[in-house]
């Protein structure tokens, strides 16, 4: 990119440092901590019906009030990996990998309402407006369990194949997982409760987060080490950006136009999109271990776990957490 086609683009997103040709900065930085109790964790979500942050965490799901920062917990479980709020924010679907079962609790008193069984090893979760449907990526098991949140009851199974990481989808019936052992993305007829086409990720090693860009019609898939833009109606991947290891998630701004990849080792790409086209505008410091990631799309502001740890004790196993430091950070301007 020429410096002039640059300079065009940061003043096009408000994105360039003043006084500075060759360098741009969002002015993204990580503005607040918020502790809570020792745990490991998964995905994260924000709650914009409850004004809060919903982060599975250890053996339940830790809360945060975004206006008092109020840290509270709720649906104790085992192995938790997504809390995603339903029923326009009435309830939580929280996925159980400990039991394989999805659970449904009230949002105001954390009370179980229904136990829904699905597949082996539950993980992430989207919704679909389009059918009403929640989908639930059975990692272990290869395949997406639909469920309707207003029955709670199962809505049907797709069978996918392979270890399923995130999922989105286009808002008219279709929907996409990331197989993170293939390497690549499936395209699922909700309603039709089937697997239409198979695409290989050329350039994606292990893509967990997948985003959707309303606007340009683009599938975002994090990688370990990249991340790729896709065509979603041929599978084609366009475009390969370079950004941090060990991503377990991606957001994505449909205001700003505006993805962002967290890399585990401390740093957060973002990306901007114009005329579908992506470029790595910022870099941002954020910490080590901090590889999940959600937005509040009304504010804007990014919510990252992270936590310290020790030396490693057992070859090939993650080292001790630090006692006292986990951390959801926060990240805004």
């Amino acid at each position: 990119m020429t410096a002039s086609r640059f300079a065009a683009l940061c003043m096009g997103l408000g994105l360039c440092v003043a006084g500075s040709a060759q360098a741009a900065s969002t002015g993204y930085h990580v503005v607040d901590r918020i502790s809570g109790p020792d745990g490991g964790w998964d995905y994260i979500r924000v709650d914009e019906a409850n004004n809060r942050v919903l982060a599975t965490h250890g053996t339940s799901v830790m809360t945060v009030d975004l206006a008092t920062k109020a840290v509270g917990s709720m649906a104790p479980g085992v192995i938790l990996h997504d809390a995603m709020p339903v029923n326009g924010g009435a309830e939580v679907l929280v996925t159980n990998g400990g039991t394989n079962t999805a659970v449904f609790v009230n949002a105001k008193t954390g009370a179980v309402v229904a136990t829904v069984e699905t597949g082996k090893g539950p993980d992430g979760a989207a919704f679909d407006p389009k059918t009403g449907l929640a989908l639930v990526m059975d990692h272990a098991g290869g395949q997406i369990t639909l469920i309707d949140p207003k029955t709670h009851k199962v809505a049907g199974t797709i069978e996918i194949g392979g270890t399923l990481e995130g999922a989105a989808v286009d808002g008219a019936g279709k929907a996409f997982v990331n197989v993170e052992n293939k390497n690549e993305i499936v395209a699922v007829d909700i309603a039709g409760q089937k697997a239409l086409a198979h695409y290989p990720l050329a350039g994606c090693d292990g893509p967990t987060g997948l985003a959707y860009d309303i606007a340009d019609k683009l599938l975002i898939a994090a990688c370990d080490g990249s991340t790729v833009v896709v065509d979603p109606k041929t599978g084609a991947v366009v475009q390969t950006l370079a950004t941090g290891k060990g991503a377990d998630a991606i957001a994505f701004d449909q205001k700003q136009k505006l993805a962002f990849v967290p890399g585990r080792e401390g740093t957060l790409s973002v990306v901007a999109f114009v005329k579908g086209k992506g470029t790595i505008v910022d870099t941002v410091p954020t910490q080590a271990s901090a590889r999940t990631i959600a937005l509040d799309q009304r504010t804007g502001r990014l919510y990252l776990p992270a936590a310290k740890y020790g030396a490693a004790t057992t070859p090939g196993r993650r080292p001790p957490m630090t006692p006292g430091s986990f951390q959801i950070l926060v990240v805004g301007k």
